[in-house]
């Protein structure tokens, strides 16, 4: 009966051991991360530094929203330059819903009977008057395709060095319909998504974008 107990312990330490290359095997395989191909890394680097020098941009397009109590679609105008926006949307119709402009120190909202409000931030403000949040702040740097100083959860780019995917500041944004437009390469569609809100930016028309 020894015996017999001593070989069954025998069996099990070799079954333990057999089993420890598999489980390693799998960790393995979890964190190898794929690397872009050495062409596309450059034209990655390459990109990302003609981005950089954007400063300055004016896009008109459409835009879709949907939250889980109420939804919004429409058109809008944008203008950008330096630390100042000026975005207006526009209901189906054409009619302005709302006018918003930004500055270094402020945010100010005006709705369609003409009031005015104001917050320290577009994301409050918007909340507050249109009942959902426009992410401003990232915004800028994410609708011309680049990423913003925070950290990056996921980043996941083509062979042409064109971001496809971002994961950052909670928000998940697919980019699409890539094309030139005055010297840079930059999307035409945008869908970005967070645990309260589904944003859709379909861009018509990319205008003075420059340094």
């Amino acid at each position: 009966m020894l015996k017999l107990f001593q070989t069954a312990r025998l069996l099990h330490a070799l079954s333990l051991l057999a089993i420890i290359p598999a489980l390693t095997a799998c960790v393995s395989t979890a964190v190898v991360k794929s690397e872009l191909p050495a062409a596309a890394q450059q034209l990655k680097e390459q990109h990302l530094q003609s981005l950089q020098t954007i400063q300055q941009f004016s896009l008109q397009g459409r835009v879709g929203v949907q939250t889980n109590s109420k939804g919004f679609s429409g058109s809008l105008l944008w203008q950008h330059n330096g630390s100042n926006d000026d975005i207006a949307l526009y209901s189906p119709l054409g009619g302005q819903v709302a006018s918003i402009k930004k500055t270094a120190g402020q945010v100010t909202l005006e709705d369609s009977s003409g009031n005015i409000y104001s917050a320290a931030d577009a994301e409050t403000l918007t909340q507050s008057t249109l009942g959902w949040q426009l992410p401003l702040k990232g915004l800028v740097d994410w609708s011309i395709g680049r990423p913003t100083d925070s950290p990056i959860q996921e980043s996941i780019w083509n062979e042409q060095g064109l971001l496809t995917n971002l994961h950052q500041d909670g928000w998940k944004i697919e980019y699409q319909n890539y094309a030139e437009q005055g010297g840079y390469v930059l999307p035409g569609k945008i869908f970005l998504r967070s645990d309260k809100l589904n944003l859709k930016l379909l861009i018509e028309k990319w205008n003075n974008v420059d340094r």
